[in-house]
């Protein structure tokens, strides 16, 4: 049944350097090769950057081709010194001409953003707002060529995951265009239905959260056991990586893979009754749910959904 729902592709690892002002990281790829003639980024943020270095690395996108725009005027000079991108000035100059308009806002800014345009969007909006519908973008941005993504952060080291869909009227070339920019930032899955957007919002979205919360916990208790940080916080990253990379490679299933590692009445399996006695699957499905919720909320739909919740 998933394969009605989803497509996958797979990227490539390219690292995000970062607090290197002296370096430029433009590319010598030619207008004429790039991915589109132009494209513009309105809000030039951490994730934004993430994308834009990695399409520039990856040869997709000719740096000077790129033009960006942010009300912080400092930001935008950095991008253009650092990366070799056109700095806009002004939101209706920076989208003028583009084939591909990437917004990376905050959704309370989503009203005035719009509110700078004069004429319609004439190119694909590319949108990483969390929360924001393809019905909103639509009526703001008056175009119903409409690209919905939630990227995460480990995409800073293009190891992200990116859950994407279109509206209707996007056409064939203008969604590859989409899934190739977004394919230079890790992995990604192509959705029919724009509900699992707000689903992804709550799992992968905001999922690295969650795992950084658990790092920080066993590091903690490493810590209070008697390891020096810097150690506890080396034998926790490593085992988190490792068993990430072994659960996508095992080919079993991660519950087949946790009772591989719980011998009967030992230690694993002291530490699994804990964490059961504590609530912890509940925890976790409720912070999910909660996510979830707020999701919905930024996207102005009702949030009255999950358990415990009164379904009308």
């Amino acid at each position: 049944m998933m394969s009605r729902f989803f497509t996958a592709a797979r990227l490539s690892n390219k690292v995000l350097c970062t607090g290197v002002h002296s370096m430029r990281f433009g590319s010598s790829l030619s207008k004429d090769s790039s991915l589109c003639k132009k494209i513009a980024v309105i809000g030039g943020g951490q994730m934004a950057e993430a994308i834009l270095n990695a399409v520039i690395q990856d040869k997709i996108q000719s740096a000077d081709t790129i033009h960006v725009y942010d009300i912080n005027k400092e930001r935008v000079k950095f991008l253009s010194a650092r990366y070799g991108m056109t700095a806009a000035k002004s939101v209706q100059e920076c989208v003028e001409g583009a084939e591909i308009v990437m917004l990376a806002v905050k959704p309370q800014n989503i009203d005035d953003l719009s509110a700078m345009l004069t004429e319609p969007v004439n190119g694909m909006v590319l949108s990483i707002v969390a929360g924001c519908p393809i019905s909103v973008l639509k009526e703001k941005f008056k175009t119903n060529v409409v690209m919905r993504t939630m990227p995460n952060t480990p995409s800073m080291i293009s190891e992200g995951m990116t859950v994407w869909t279109t509206s209707p009227e996007t056409s064939d070339e203008l969604r590859k265009k989409g899934e190739k920019l977004l394919g230079s930032i890790g992995e990604q899955i192509e959705v029919a239905d724009e509900k699992y957007l707000d689903m992804a919002t709550a799992i992968s979205g905001s999922g690295p959260a969650y795992v950084f919360l658990t790092m920080e916990s066993m590091i903690d208790a490493a810590v209070h056991m008697g390891f020096p940080r810097e150690v506890a916080t080396k034998l926790v990253l490593t085992t988190l990586r490792g068993s990430s990379s072994y659960a996508l490679q095992a080919g079993s299933s991660v519950h087949t893979l946790k009772s591989n590692v719980t011998s009967p009445a030992g230690t694993t399996a002291s530490a699994l009754y804990q964490l059961e006695a504590g609530g912890f699957r509940t925890v976790v499905a409720d912070a999910v749910w909660a996510a979830y919720r707020k999701a919905l909320e930024l996207g102005g739909q009702s949030s009255n959904v999950g358990p415990g919740r009164y379904k009308w």
